[in-house]
């Protein structure tokens, strides 16, 4: 039924380590990674599976699958049940990605809150990737929420 720990209190969690950056990585585009990524979403527009379209570049959704090495930075508290599960992805597209691109991540935590809902108080975490090529264009954010049971 919960923790036995005391409640963390989460306006000073977000207070601490909203906007903190805790991770960083690079990920290079290849052509076959985008190309199989498109497919495998179903996708049939040639931007995204045809590597001779004039406009080709990643699918909308392929940052998703860029996951660097840490989930939350090492001094997080310990926040709820578990390890949490996947409460989704929400990803915004500033610029195309191309195949040769490689792709500087930083990761900081976007926000900490809470729900409550009919099984009870959720907490969710929402990890925050931003990526950039090498011109330092912003080319996708992908937020990610976690959710823990309180």
């Amino acid at each position: 039924m919960g923790n036995s720990e005391a409640p963390v209190d989460l306006v000073a969690v977000r207070e601490r380590w909203m906007g903190v950056e805790f991770d960083w990585a690079s990920f290079d585009m290849h052509v076959e990674d985008m190309v199989a990524w498109a497919n495998a979403c179903g996708e049939q527009d040639p931007r995204f599976t045809d590597p001779s379209h004039a406009d080709f570049q990643a699918h909308p959704g392929f940052t998703t699958h860029c996951m660097s090495g840490r989930v939350l930075p090492d001094d997080f508290p310990q926040i709820g049940g578990g390890f949490g599960i996947d409460g989704g992805k929400n990803v915004q597209v500033h610029a195309p990605i191309r195949a040769g691109d490689t792709l500087h991540a930083t990761t900081t935590i976007a926000d900490v809150f809470d729900k409550t809902g009919r099984s009870g108080t959720m907490i969710f975490i929402v990890q925050r990737m931003e990526f950039r090529n090498d011109d330092d264009e912003l080319v996708s954010t992908v937020d990610w929420k976690m959710i823990k049971k309180a």
